[in-house]
């Protein structure tokens, strides 16, 4: 008992003395034409559809002619050097029925290929998927023990607003993560367009805050409206556990 009470008089001088972090410090430079020429080269989409083979429409350029008539689409995230992406919920709300189908950016080149769905959780609209790739070219995130503060320079790199020379700022303060930390819901101040659902919601150095999940059902992606920009970040740490489980299967 004695030890116990020793132990506890010279651990209440240090927490006394525990002195906060300072609040980080807002990053407010644009891009740099290297961040966005970075992302271009990394933009993906997803495809829902019940046709099983898509690559004759993608080889002549995506001609709206012959679109699928049951397609459903949107941006999609890679997140590992091994075929790992983020997207929306929303967007895989059909996969149950239909084809997945990621479409990976790699410079100039296009890869396709079928993707199986990992995880899902449709309450915080975020799932994971996997595709047989190699993706070297992927998003890796922003520090998960460092908050991101309200008016971070933040840019987007979805299928629309990607293509764009777009950027604005975080209208919500990502608070820093721990283990116990869920997926946060945050707003940013681009005006986001159908299509870029599920894409990167990048910082400066376009390292990867979290993804848009701007819309909660899916609109025609030619559809020219824009929608409410919202986006999610999940807890880093629990989406790499996932990653690293399903590697074991």
């Amino acid at each position: 008992m004695m030890r116990v009470f020793f132990a506890l008089l010279c651990f209440l001088p240090l927490t006394s003395c525990y002195v906060a972090p300072p609040p980080a410090r807002v990053d407010r430079r644009p891009p740099s034409p290297e961040s966005l020429y970075f992302a271009q080269q990394r933009m993906s989409a997803v495809i829902v559809t019940k046709q099983a083979d898509i690559s004759a429409w993608v080889r002549r350029g995506f001609p709206k002619s012959q679109t699928p008539p049951d397609t459903d689409g949107g941006t999609a995230c890679p997140i590992s050097p091994d075929g790992y992406f983020l997207t929306a919920d929303h967007v895989l709300k059909n996969a149950r029925t239909s084809t997945v189908h990621v479409l990976y950016g790699r410079g100039s080149g296009l890869q396709i290929a079928q993707a199986r769905i990992v995880w899902r959780d449709a309450r915080n609209d975020i799932a994971i998927f996997h595709a047989p790739l190699d993706t070297p070219s992927y998003y890796a995130f922003t520090p998960p023990g460092q908050a991101i503060p309200e008016g971070t320079t933040v840019f987007h790199g979805g299928l629309t607003t990607g293509l764009k020379p777009l950027y604005g700022a975080l209208n919500t303060t990502i608070p820093a993560q721990s283990m116990f930390t869920g997926t946060k819901r945050f707003r940013i101040d681009i005006p986001l367009q159908p299509g870029d659902s599920g894409g990167p919601i990048l910082d400066a150095r376009a390292q990867l805050i979290g993804i848009n999940s701007s819309v909660e059902f899916l609109i025609p992606m030619e559809t020219p409206i824009f929608t409410e920009s919202s986006g999610v970040r999940p807890n880093v740490g629990k989406v790499m556990k996932i990653i690293a489980n399903d590697r074991r299967r």
